[in-house]
């Protein structure tokens, strides 16, 4: 049985302290961890909310 995601939401905070722009590479394997894993828990929020009705 397929899965369908109707709604996504995500939330980002931006630290403009950060001397780090966009786009140039430096440390992102830790911080796309952190996004992945993010996501995962708000996929898997929304599916046990779904279970709940």
């Amino acid at each position: 049985m397929p899965i369908t995601i109707k709604e996504l939401h995500i939330k980002i905070n931006v630290d403009e302290k950060s001397g780090s722009k966009p786009g140039t590479g430096g440390s992102n394997g830790g911080n796309k961890a952190q996004i992945i894993a993010a996501c995962v828990e708000e996929v898997m929020d929304i599916l046990e909310r779904q279970k709940e009705r």
